[in-house]
């Protein structure tokens, strides 16, 4: 045999033994990735074992049809007291809880944010207050505090005029008696321009500006995408993902948000380097949002990072619009669909501003029904529906049962708002249930969260929710438009599946 034949011969022979290794280790990773799979749901159907929940495939876990998570919620609230786990597929599972005493132990608790579901909001806004656990948290948290202290808030309230007003008049350009207009985008813009005003220090309106509304659409893709992604088995992998269709307009999406954070950030710098400007800032009593985190020093004396600053500004500029965008518009929905509390509503309005007062911060504070029919609206159309914890040690729920360290809790506020074992007849509006002589159980209402990662800005979210709601009221008499009934999704926030559509009927 010829030297090329042994060397062709020999070739092939280590080709085949590579390919039998090869084929050896796949195999040995694949058994060892199903033991690893069969270890870890028989480690979760023992911590669930005294919990039940209604059957679920052994790998596609529960079944459940596209945009009907919150009506698969539902049914599972009155089913199973307190809580339920709910199997996404194989071994991954939350552990869901809509029970006020159960929501207090975990509220009360010091767990971390759970990071295989928020990891994938993490390239969009950063890790900034709503992602970062333990010390970091509670330093950023501690240095960002003052910016939400009233002597800041108070001014805030004339912005939030301006910015509404200008809404207003769009949309009495744009509404025809009979023709229904589609709010959530409109209001989306609005919120924007309030909190790029108020915590950003922007002087321009962007409620006209075509790049705002690419971040608010850019926005509204992320929401669906990381949903999307969360309930998707084969898009768990980064590698995999960014190479998918989903994964190339999500990295997208997060370019054209960043771009506009780091404008902001950008012009409040180059504002800064006027010596003017400047002493004006040193000379302020109390700093705005973006000030604070351009002039921070944390306990060790040192400075935010760059990245650490974006993470805020993103986080911020997120959750300072788009959850107040959907609880004005859901509040505007319900008073649209229930004409008599929206006439009363009116009334108060009317008598706090009728002789052409301007809306204030004291004013804000007498618009006690209104104040009622904004927090049933919350309790209804909840803002935030859910967040998650994963157990950093056991825990043990008042009536016996427990849960080991290692396990996802979801604390669903939806669910716990509409829970008839808390609020009777849940899904019936009734402002009355927030009577000032009213009592109810201290985590039965969490529109805002609860314990010490509540919401840092929820005066600021229900001050401008009650001047938006008493100016369009002045304006509008509110109609539902019963063609298009809004479809309720859950995103990182509320959300309609077609939009939120009103008529609008110009007062005289």
């Amino acid at each position: 045999m010829s030297d090329s034949a042994l060397s062709h011969t020999g070739l092939l022979g280590s080709l085949f033994g590579l390919l039998q290794v090869a084929s050896l280790l796949s195999l040995l990773l694949l058994l060892f990735k199903a033991l690893q799979f069969y270890l870890q749901r028989q480690w979760l159907l023992k911590a669930f074992q005294q919990f039940p929940s209604p059957p679920s495939h052994w790998f596609f876990g529960h079944k459940v049809k596209n945009d009907q998570e919150l009506q698969e919620l539902l049914s599972r609230v009155e089913k199973f007291p307190s809580a339920c786990p709910l199997w996404l597929w194989g071994s991954k599972a939350r552990f869901v809880i809509y029970d006020p005493d159960y929501m207090k132990v975990i509220l009360g608790r010091s767990d971390p944010k759970a990071h295989g579901i928020y990891k994938f909001v993490a390239p969009w806004i950063g890790y900034g207050l709503l992602l970062l656990n333990g010390q970091t948290w509670f330093q950023h948290r501690r240095m960002l505090t003052p910016a939400f202290h009233y002597d800041i808030l108070k001014p805030y309230v004339g912005i939030m005029v301006d910015s509404i007003r200008v809404m207003l008049d769009q949309w009495e350009k744009l509404s025809i008696q009979d023709n229904s207009l589609e709010i959530f985008e409109h209001i989306s813009l609005m919120t924007l321009d309030t909190i790029m005003k108020c915590a950003f220090g922007q002087q321009e309106c962007v409620q006209v500006d075509r790049k705002s509304k690419s971040y608010i659409q850019a926005i509204r893709d992320l929401n669906n995408l990381v949903f999307a992604r969360l309930r998707n088995v084969f898009h768990q992998n980064d590698v995999i993902y960014s190479l998918t269709s989903n994964g190339r307009t999500y990295h997208h999406a997060c370019q054209l948000a960043h771009e506009h954070t780091d404008k902001v950030i950008n012009q409040r710098k180059a504002q800064l380097q006027d010596e003017g400007e400047l002493e004006k800032v040193k000379m302020k009593r109390r700093l705005d949002f973006l000030d604070i985190l351009l002039f921070p020093k944390m306990e060790d004396g040192s400075s935010l990072s760059d990245k650490d600053l974006r993470a805020e500004v993103d986080t911020f500029m997120f959750e300072g619009h788009d959850t107040t965008a959907s609880g004005i518009s859901w509040i505007l929905y319900i008073l649209a669909t229930h004409p008599e509390h929206q006439q009363k509503c009116r009334e108060e309005v009317q008598s706090l501003l009728g002789d052409g007062a301007s809306v204030t911060w004291e004013i804000l504070d007498k618009m006690a029904y209104t104040t009622m029919c904004i927090k049933e609206a919350l309790r209804l159309y909840t803002p935030v529906p859910l967040v998650s914890r994963e157990l950093s040690k056991p825990v043990t729920f008042p009536d016996g049962r427990s849960l080991p360290k290692g396990v996802i809790v979801t604390l669903s506020f939806y669910s716990l708002h509409h829970n008839p074992k808390v609020w009777p007849n849940p899904e019936v509006f009734d402002p009355s249930r927030f009577a000032p002589d009213s009592s109810r159980h201290s985590h039965s209402f969490l529109p805002f969260s609860g314990g010490s990662r509540n919401c840092i800005g929820k005066q600021f979210a229900m001050n401008e929710m009650k001047v938006a709601v008493a100016l369009t009221l002045l304006r509008f008499e509110l109609l539902p438009d019963p063609t298009r009934v809004p479809i309720l999704i859950p995103r990182l926030v509320l959300k309609s599946k077609n939009g939120i559509h009103l008529r609008l009927r110009k007062l005289s």
